[in-house]
């Protein structure tokens, strides 16, 4: 488990407390989703006139509806498979929208190194992605890699607030690329590769079937790759 998912597994008495109250007033983990769904659109807005700092801090409040809605799922006991569907294929669209509007604040300033940077980005986030849930499809278990959605965000966000986007570009495209190899080799190590057929793998996946009815008892926050 990466630090950063050990953190995410940590919600403190304030967020526990506020989770409580979101589930007392029965609200639902996919009214969350769609509500950071909302803020990234936003997010998106602000990078695209050109408010680059502005939008960093407005991902602050998108990501942490991403992170909560995992948790508000497991405290409710309103998980369902379609909220794990919808959460992570609209976090492909969220990152997607982001990159989408530096995309067009970079195209009307010039930026001819920041525009191939983040296609390059797109792609390796995108294929992050990608491998782990085909992977999981074919019952593999695959987390392996330190640059999962959690952290590109925290790298996305730095960028931003600090105005250093294309310094943040260039960290995500490496380590994106580099992740993506990882689990495509992590898979072709624990299955045998060609070789293997289809016996059973060394690290199977096995999906979640029960909701866990209370935060506090929760070993893992959010689902996302």
């Amino acid at each position: 488990m990466s630090i950063l998912e050990k953190i995410r597994t940590k919600v403190t008495p304030a967020g526990e407390a506020f989770v409580r109250t979101l589930v007392r007033w029965n609200v639902s983990p996919d009214a969350v989703t769609y509500l950071g769904l909302v803020l990234t659109v936003g997010v998106a807005i602000l990078a695209g006139l050109g408010e680059i700092r502005w939008a960093g801090v407005a991902y602050i409040f998108a990501a942490l509806c991403d992170s909560l809605d995992g948790v508000l799922a497991r405290a409710s006991g309103k998980g369902s498979r379609f909220g794990a569907f919808i959460d992570s294929t609209l976090d492909r669209f969220e990152e997607s929208i982001v990159f989408l509007g530096l995309t067009l604040y970079y195209t009307r300033s010039g930026g001819q190194v920041e525009i191939p940077l983040i296609l390059v980005v797109t792609v390796g986030s995108l294929m992050v992605s990608y491998t782990r849930a085909r992977a999981e499809g074919l019952g593999v278990a695959c987390k392996v890699g330190f640059m999962g959605r959690p952290a590109r965000v925290v790298v996305a966000i730095a960028g931003m607030i600090l105005d250093q986007v294309l310094i943040a570009l260039i960290i995500l495209a490496v380590t994106t690329l580099a992740t993506s190899i990882q689990r495509m080799y992590h898979v072709w190590r624990v299955t045998g590769g060609e070789a293997g057929g289809w016996k059973p793998v060394k690290e199977p996946y096995i999906l979640p079937t029960s909701p866990i009815p209370n935060s506090s008892q929760s070993e893992e926050v959010g689902n996302t790759p």
